[in-house]
């Protein structure tokens, strides 16, 4: 029991030494004694680093779902939202114990290749193919150590092969101590990796890749310096740009933009899909979907006007006509009540009972407004961003990259960190202001045409690179850490969860018989971008969908409960 544990935890399956002196192993065929003895071996053990399974496990959707720019109908998608994450594991407490597991196991295949790669160093492989092949290794276990240190702190330190006995004898090793060997790692896939590729390792990782991960680690751990540095390096590389498009680069048929750095290709021919249940959860029910899975009223309220202010100071916000009047990203990201969206009109209005299907050119019956579909969004509000038609045409297999850092991140990087420094100038401007730009499809010197950012006071700086985080990367994972970083989640994340009134009857008689749809009245919103809708709520006119309660022990996750009962001399993070 104790070794089948290990394995699972631990991944130490692979780390175990032979306990015997029997050699078994034919000279002619590839086994763990004689792999890693050539170029090809080499490249077919490096593929394993590759595996979007290792990456994306809590990215994108899954973590969104831990955020306050997510809803699920009427509860809480994720139990770090109820305050009862635990290390048990099972269905609801999946995100430690697979977190733990999966960047484990990655870690031991890195801790393998590095050792045994020193085969093909005596067989006459090239340094240069065993430089980069190297630098793959250990740029794949300080990403991974990266994140257990985000999420768990403490965690056990592994870079090389043991036995499984002594493994019951690890500890935890400070995080303070981690770090550095976390940076060091770092530094050689960076000095390893090449800049580019060609012909078919275009989606290798690269020198720019190594900098990026490093300056986002370097961010969630505080060190501005050494942030501002990889970001800095990673943007004089040259090699990356922005997409001219925002909406467009999330799309099914945007490959290899310019403006990713890491990315992981999904493909329908090898049935490496986006998450299927996302999928079906994310599409409308007029396309087919559920229209559950929506971006929260707290997202839609960040998005700045036009003139660079938030909705409950400018002029120009309608809460009757939410949409109006908004920075660009914001109906990239949620779908605009009245626009065409998968083939269909998508109104949510309760009146609208009937939209057209462009496919056919008829009117058909409305099931993404809660008077004919129960169970479409119960907030009204869509998810928009990477999402277009080709989800239905292609019988909904979705083969979207998976974009694990782009360039618009290492420039907001740069700018965060700089601003922490108190190091503001012109650069940390324009590295804010070229992401704020592109999103209205300008440069960012055509300062008369989009909201240029133009205050230097740290304070005042540091609000705004927080606000253009969330809207920039929306849907993407990142809210979840900087909340954390930030301490930000006890507020954020203490707060109700809102929807539309039902049954339709009501949101009629209440709101919109009285001209007061969408929204009756202003969100106000705080210094942290924080809306509160409760003025809303007292009027009883609109609805709570459910409560978020965030548990101040979960800043740290729980070590996975199969670790503590097996290793005495793993100890349990507080509170759990």
């Amino acid at each position: 029991m104790k070794h089948k544990f290990i394995i699972l935890a631990l991944g130490l399956g692979f780390l175990a030494s032979s306990c015997n002196d029997l050699d078994l192993v034919p000279l002619s065929e590839a086994s763990t004694e004689n792999w890693y003895s050539s170029e090809e071996e080499l490249l077919m053990a490096a593929n394993e680093f590759y595996k979007i399974g290792y990456w994306n496990k809590m990215n994108q959707g899954l973590l969104e779902q831990a955020t306050d720019n997510f809803t699920y109908r009427n509860v809480n998608r994720c139990n770090l939202l109820d305050g009862t994450v635990n290390g048990d594991g099972g269905t609801e407490n999946w995100y430690p114990v697979e977190q733990w597991q999966s960047n484990y196991k990655c870690i031991t295949m890195a801790n393998t290749f590095l050792e045994k790669s020193e085969r093909a160093e005596k067989a006459g492989v090239s340094e240069k193919i065993l430089n980069q092949y190297r630098g793959e290794a250990y740029f794949t276990r300080a990403c991974k150590y990266a994140v257990l240190v985000s999420f768990f702190g403490d965690v056990v330190w592994l870079d090389k092969n043991i036995y499984i006995e002594e493994a019951f004898q690890k500890g935890r090793t400070p995080k303070k101590e981690i770090i550095p060997l976390i940076y060091q790692d770092f530094d050689k896939a960076i000095s390893m990796l090449p800049v580019s590729y060609t012909g078919n390792s275009t989606q290798r990782f690269t020198k720019g890749a190594a900098l990026a991960m490093k300056a986002r680690f370097a961010l969630y751990m505080g060190d501005w310096e050494l942030a501002a540095e990889s970001a800095k390096a990673c943007m004089n590389l040259q090699a990356y740009q922005l997409h001219p498009d925002f909406s467009d680069l999330f799309l099914m048929n945007t490959k290899n933009s310019i403006e990713s750095i890491l990315v992981f290709p999904r493909s329908v021919q090898y049935n490496i899909l986006y998450d299927a249940t996302a999928t079906k959860n994310e599409l409308p029910r007029n396309a087919g979907g559920y229209g559950s899975y929506a971006p929260s009223w707290d997202l839609l309220a960040s998005f700045l006007c036009t003139d660079g202010l938030p909705i409950d100071e400018s002029p120009l916000f309608d809460p009757h006509n939410p949409f109006k009047n908004r920075d660009p990203r914001c109906t990239a990201t949620i779908v605009e009540f009245g626009t065409r969206h998968c083939s269909f009109d998508f109104d949510p209005h309760p009146d609208a009972l009937k939209v057209m299907n462009y496919k056919t050119g008829k009117m058909v019956t409305n099931q993404d407004t809660r008077a004919n579909a129960q169970y479409t969004s119960f907030n009204a509000l869509l998810w928009k961003k990477g999402i277009d038609d080709s989800w239905v045409d292609n019988k909904q297999k979705v083969e979207s990259d998976y974009i694990e850092i782009r360039y618009a991140e290492v420039l907001l990087t740069y700018a965060e960190a700089m601003i922490e420094l108190n190091k503001i100038d012109e650069s940390v401007l324009e590295a804010i202001n070229s992401v704020r730009a592109r999103a209205y499809g300008v440069k960012s010197s055509e300062t008369d045409k989009y909201p240029a950012v133009t205050a230097r006071d740290q304070k005042s700086l540091r609000q705004t690179v927080r606000l253009e985080r969330r809207v920039e990367f929306a849907k993407e994972g990142l809210r979840y850490m900087d909340l954390i970083r930030w301490k930000l989640a006890t507020k954020a994340l203490n707060t109700k969860n809102y929807g539309i009134l039902y049954p339709a009857d009501i949101l009629r008689d209440k709101v919109t018989s009285k001209g007061l749809w969408f929204w009756p009245t202003t969100p106000q919103i705080d210094e942290d971008g924080i809306a509160d809708f409760s003025a809303m709520e007292k009027e009883g006119l609109i609805q709570v969908l459910s409560q978020r309660k965030w548990d101040e022990r979960q800043y740290l996750w729980p070590i996975p409960t199969s670790e503590i009962i097996i290793n005495e001399n793993m100890k349990q993070n507080p509170g759990y």
